[in-house]
């Protein structure tokens, strides 16, 4: 389960830069190629931050669509899975987004 040290990263950048304020919720935007599940990294969010400035607060996912354009026929898609196929068949695809894993803003009392 990789999401737990992804989400113990996650608390310690947030801690490095809001000291020991009290943190009430963290934004992050998880696409669904980026390989990690946001029902665990909720599960592990709690688990990481507890004991910290962190403890309860709420973890807010944005989970964007991913968007994947084929070379063959051009036409873009959203892929069903990790398996980067067209529709066509084709695997020769450029992913446009849905990899995204970033922080994007933290609520501080």
């Amino acid at each position: 389960m990789h999401e737990l040290s992804i989400t113990q990263s996650l608390v310690e950048a947030v801690l490095d830069r809001t000291g020991e304020r009290k943190v009430i919720a963290v934004n992050v935007q998880v696409g669904p190629l980026s390989g990690v599940l946001p029902d665990a990294m909720r599960f592990c969010f709690d688990v990481a931050s507890a004991g910290t400035p962190l403890d309860g607060a709420q973890l807010m996912i944005d989970e964007p669509r991913g968007l994947a354009r084929c070379r063959n026929c051009h036409d873009e898609f959203e892929p069903a899975d990790l398996i980067l196929l067209c529709p066509c068949g084709s695997a020769d695809v450029e992913i446009l987004s849905g990899r995204e894993l970033m922080l994007m803003s933290v609520e501080v009392a």
